[in-house]
């Protein structure tokens, strides 16, 4: 089974180097999506998208 490294909101920005308010903006204009979890719907992020947008400098 692969397991896939889920961040919360807080360590994908710092990943990023952007303010969890950017990140939420992102997701909101559909740059970045989310996977929403547990019944507040709170945001995650799978590291290893983020590190590709990253190499492939789209962010």
């Amino acid at each position: 089974m692969n397991k896939t490294k889920l961040l919360n909101i807080k360590q994908a920005s710092e990943l990023l180097g952007i303010t969890p308010l950017t990140l939420r903006r992102w997701d909101n204009n559909g740059r970045l999506t989310a996977i929403r979890v547990g019944s507040r719907g709170d945001r995650r992020y799978e590291e290893a998208k983020l590190l590709e947008l990253i190499k492939k400098g789209k962010i």
